[in-house]
């Protein structure tokens, strides 16, 4: 593990072993720690400064969430991601968030519209961190999710997010994205404005669908670029 973790700011307000695990999970998201790593208890919990135990207990959570897969006789690892994987769950997703749209249009308050509309004019504007637009995106779909006032609901969703996290920039940059999202975003806060409950089911649901064909899209360029940089740097031996 050639990049290190760093400490864990502890926090009264949660224990510590739900502090090392959120850490654990976003360093995963983040990329930090890579796909097929192998997870050393005794290392990790040197790096971020705590016992053995919060990060034992952190890595079986995150396995439960299948973010680490357990090896017999190996230890743990960070699990890897296929295109199965992500399919399946942006399949999943795009029929949650269908399911969570339709019941904002009938919950939600003229205080979230207001502030989804907020998002969206912050979004729109000349903003070119990708971290920061990838966290806008992440609200805007948070306040959605909220709006629905079903809790089992967002916690599911919320989990189903995380595990393609590290996908979404990629999705959001790709050319003529961010723009297409943003008109999307805006149509799905109409059709909650206006409380229609069928309009913003499959809105959203359009959305995700459209994501996912742009990322896959985006990593099928990536992919040909990094090929035929390999072929050029053969061509110079």
């Amino acid at each position: 593990m050639e990049r290190k973790l760093v400490p864990v700011k502890l926090d009264s307000y949660k224990p510590l072993r739900e502090i090392v695990f959120e850490s654990l999970r976003e360093a995963i998201i983040s990329g930090l720690l890579e796909p097929g790593e192998r997870l050393m208890e005794i290392q990790l919990a040197d790096e971020m400064g705590v016992s053995r135990t919060p990060v034992r207990e952190a890595i079986r959570k995150l396995e439960l969430e299948g973010f680490v897969v357990m090896i017999p006789r190996k230890g743990a690892y960070v699990a890897g991601v296929s295109d199965k994987d992500v399919a399946d769950v942006f399949e999943i997703r795009a029929a949650l968030e269908g399911l969570a749209a339709s019941l904002a249009a009938e919950r939600i308050t003229d205080e979230e519209i207001e502030q989804m509309e907020r998002m969206i004019l912050y979004r729109s504007g000349e903003e070119v961190d990708m971290e920061k637009i990838v966290e806008a995106d992440t609200d805007f779909h948070a306040l959605v999710y909220k709006a629905s006032r079903n809790e089992r609901l967002i916690t599911i969703l919320a989990n189903l997010r995380e595990q393609i996290q590290r996908f979404r920039a990629t999705s959001l940059a790709y050319p003529g994205r961010l723009k297409d999202a943003v008109e999307e975003h805006q149509g799905i806060v109409d059709a909650l404005s206006s409380h229609n409950v069928e309009e913003a089911q499959a809105l959203a649901m359009a959305h995700i669908v459209t994501a996912e064909n742009v990322m896959f899209e985006a990593l099928r360029l990536t992919k040909g670029k990094k090929e035929a940089e390999k072929v050029q740097e053969k061509d110079k031996e």
